[in-house]
């Protein structure tokens, strides 16, 4: 259990870096990275990551389509830890 969280831990801390990093360079007017980056990051249960990226940096939260990936991934996500949570308080 301690390493699944440490990876969730792991890929949400990559994925508001990338997202950070995505800002930076829009702010300076250089090449960005696509979206389908950013969404292929969050997709290792990154949703809490994105998010967090999303509201603390103000980074893509004016693009519909953006969000509207997002929140599936998000609802994804949700949907796998539902089903799969008791496998992981049954005792072994």
């Amino acid at each position: 259990m301690k390493i699944l969280l440490s990876c969730l831990l792991f890929f949400n801390l990559l994925c508001f870096g990338l997202f950070a990093l995505d800002k930076r360079k829009a702010q300076r007017d250089q090449r960005r990275m696509a979206e389908k980056t950013l969404h292929l990051a969050t997709l290792p249960g990154a949703a809490p990551g994105a998010w967090a990226a999303i509201w603390l940096l103000h980074h893509k939260n004016r693009k519909a389509a953006f969000w509207d990936v997002t929140l599936g991934l998000t609802l994804l996500q949700g949907a796998v830890l539902y089903f799969t949570w008791p496998c992981f308080q049954a005792p072994l």
